[in-house]
């Protein structure tokens, strides 16, 4: 008689164990949370106090009995207040969403044109590309922006060039008018319409809200196009070379040209890329500050203001860092109200994860689905890498 061998039944983990796992979990993870809290969170709560009081900015405005909490007063101040202090703040506004709307559009389409040419299998010399298009965006703000103060003056570069064609440049950085009005006045409207002077929103009339970017603020739109597209370019460029060759392979062979490979099939597939670069770039535009800074006290400074600056004016030569906290946590609640309209525009996506849901007849999902197929059906050449 055979005798049966039993194997040991596995020793269940005590919960002590478990226990001193989660201790050494949180011991190891402390420096990381103890910087996080003093330079991060500590910092954010003290602004958000700061704003709901009337602190001078001078000793701690914790437990000083000469810092009253005055509520709301240092928000509506800015919002709803008939003072010089909301018009400035809608003046800033204003500003910026003009700077975010061409900046942003603008540095994503050149972005995703620069990855998409040096991602190109037949590209020699693709490392010097990707070095030369990348370095502006390591290179310091300050800089550039002293050289392109250079470039854009009166007697500047640009104005010797435009000069050889006849054409008599602007004094750029000293140019408050706005490029709306400017192209107004060639089809002859000189002026606003009746009621159009009239304080509207946050303080500014509805012709200064329609005067578009004013000429200065047109450099500063260049100035930050060619230093960010780098950067994103490198984004877009991870995200193309994740796409595998078989995929444009599949999609030439069901006729697809290059333009309708890559709106219909590769651009559906950089959508979470799409949305990083996007978000990364509100986030950006919304807070631009060096550029202004240096532009402060020329002619056309009161229409490159942006919030962020005038949260630095308020607190540092106001003396009003209430009305400073304020600016930064409205502007804080427009880039996460913008982020999360932008995620709800990108956010339908079909079962794959790789784009729009299709509709019944749409062309593009037969393209789609045979490519899928295609993938399925076994490997297929890899050269290269990506699509191009």
């Amino acid at each position: 008689m055979s005798a049966v061998s039993t194997a040991p039944a596995p020793r269940k983990r005590r919960g002590g164990a478990r226990g001193g796992e989660a201790a050494a979990g949180w011991l190891f993870t402390l420096p990381a949370l103890v910087i996080v809290g003093v330079f991060l969170v500590a910092p954010i709560a003290l602004a958000l106090w700061v704003s709901f009081t009337d602190w001078n900015g001078r000793n701690s405005p914790l437990f000083n009995d000469s810092v009253d909490v005055v509520g709301l007063e240092n928000y509506a101040a800015i919002t709803t207040d008939d003072s010089l202090t909301r018009e400035l703040f809608g003046r800033s506004i204003r500003n910026n969403a003009y700077y975010v709307l061409f900046v942003v559009p603008l540095q994503t389409a050149l972005a995703m044109f620069l990855a998409v040419q040096v991602n190109r299998r037949m590209l020699k010399a693709k490392g010097f590309f990707r070095t030369a298009f990348y370095f502006p965006s390591v290179t310091s703000s300050i800089a550039i922006t002293g050289v392109f103060l250079f470039l854009f003056a009166s007697s500047g570069v640009v104005n010797r060039i435009i000069g050889w064609f006849g054409v008599n440049g602007p004094n750029w950085f000293a140019e408050p008018s706005g490029v709306l009005h400017n192209l107004l006045r060639l089809v002859g409207v000189s002026g606003a319409p009746a009621g159009w002077q009239e304080p509207g929103f946050l303080g500014v009339s509805g012709w200064d809200w329609i005067a578009g970017p004013s000429v200065a603020q047109c450099v500063l739109i260049l100035l930050a196009v060619f230093t960010t597209s780098g950067t994103f370019m490198l984004l877009f460029l991870a995200g193309l070379q994740n796409i595998g060759a078989e995929v444009g392979e599949a999609a030439v062979m069901d006729g697809a040209g290059p333009v309708r490979t890559f709106f219909s099939v590769t651009l559906p597939m950089l959508k979470p890329t799409l949305f990083t670069v996007l978000t990364l770039g509100l986030i950006g535009t919304w807070q631009v500050f060096d550029q202004v800074y240096l532009t402060r006290g020329t002619p056309a400074a009161p229409t490159l203001t942006s919030p962020a600056y005038l949260a630095f004016n308020q607190a540092f030569e106001n003396n009003e860092p209430g009305i400073a906290a304020a600016i930064a946590f409205v502007l804080f609640l427009i880039i996460i109200a913008m982020t999360l309209i932008q995620r709800l525009v990108l956010r339908d996506r079909d079962a794959s994860g790789m784009g729009r849901k299709r509709k019944r007849g749409d062309p593009d999902a037969g393209l789609m689905a045979q490519g899928a197929v295609r993938l399925e059906a076994g490997p297929q050449s890899t050269t290269g890498g990506g699509l191009t």
